[in-house]
């Protein structure tokens, strides 16, 4: 199954319409995401908690690490440079923090609020190598862009 990215903004659009809650916002997208790609095996949130450090938010699949310094792993490098970061082979990312040993490509992107403040970043995990694609990268900060920086 591969996700169709008009039919999801639609959903996720309708079910967030007029809620200003950051984690149930996070939760939302969180179900919405993880359930319609057979790729995406971890779906989740950190968000930036104090300066320089995340904490893991609403997440669907196996356990994801409870905090992560900005200055590690793929979504310490999303948070810190505020870029998407699209990573085919974890094994060959300088500094990948294996939270889950089965992981082998990763897709994170930094959520900003409307000020433009990184708030969080929304990482997507799967057991495929390569399985992410620049179309997911676009088509997730889009939505995000939707529903967090209003």
């Amino acid at each position: 199954m591969r996700v169709n990215y008009s039919e999801l903004s639609k959903i996720i659009a309708s079910l967030t319409e007029g809620e200003t809650d950051e984690v149930a916002l996070m939760a939302t997208v969180t179900c919405e995401v993880h359930h319609s790609d057979d790729r995406f095996h971890w779906t989740g949130f950190y968000r930036v908690t104090e300066p320089e450090l995340l904490k893991i938010g609403p997440y669907q699949g196996g356990h994801g690490c409870l905090q992560i310094p900005f200055s590690r792993g793929v979504c310490g490098a999303a948070a810190r440079t505020g870029a998407a970061q699209l990573v085919a082979d974890v094994d060959a990312f300088p500094g990948h923090i294996a939270c889950a040993s089965s992981t082998r490509s990763e897709l994170v992107l930094p959520v900003k609020n409307a000020a433009g403040d990184v708030i969080a970043v929304f990482d997507l995990d799967s057991d495929l190598p390569d399985a992410f694609t620049e179309e997911d990268a676009a088509e997730l900060a889009k939505i995000l862009s939707s529903v967090f920086s209003h």
